[in-house]
């Protein structure tokens, strides 16, 4: 009996990391609470806003970004990760901007799976 091929998942986001450089990730302050995230890690921006910290900067760079955009990356909060961090997908107008922002070229729109 023959087993099934091993299923491939492409995920462009782990090569590539431009969102995370590109823009700031704001949320509301509870949710840092009830994900866990550590302090250091959280900005301040309102009494009810914060960001994750790096983001709200000029050049926007989350401090949980590991390795070089456009080549190979990770997120050490992704566990923990806010909402909007969920929000960009693959290929869409905030991807492409980013993308851009960076000089890497477009991606078409892209179905990944969260994990």
């Amino acid at each position: 009996m023959m087993n099934a091929p091993a299923t491939v998942t492409f995920n462009p986001c782990l090569d590539c990391g431009a969102c995370c450089a590109s823009f700031r990730v704001s949320f509301y302050w509870a949710e840092a609470d009830s994900l866990g995230l550590p302090a250091a890690m959280v900005q301040q921006l309102t009494p009810w806003h914060a960001c994750l910290a790096g983001t709200n900067q000029p050049a926007p760079r989350c401090q949980a970004l590991v390795g070089e955009v456009g080549q190979s990356v990770s997120c050490s909060l992704y566990a923990q990760r806010p909402s909007p961090c969920h929000e960009v997908q693959a290929g869409d107008a905030q991807c492409r901007k980013a993308r851009h922002k960076h000089g890497l070229p477009a991606l078409p729109m892209l179905a990944l799976s969260e994990g």
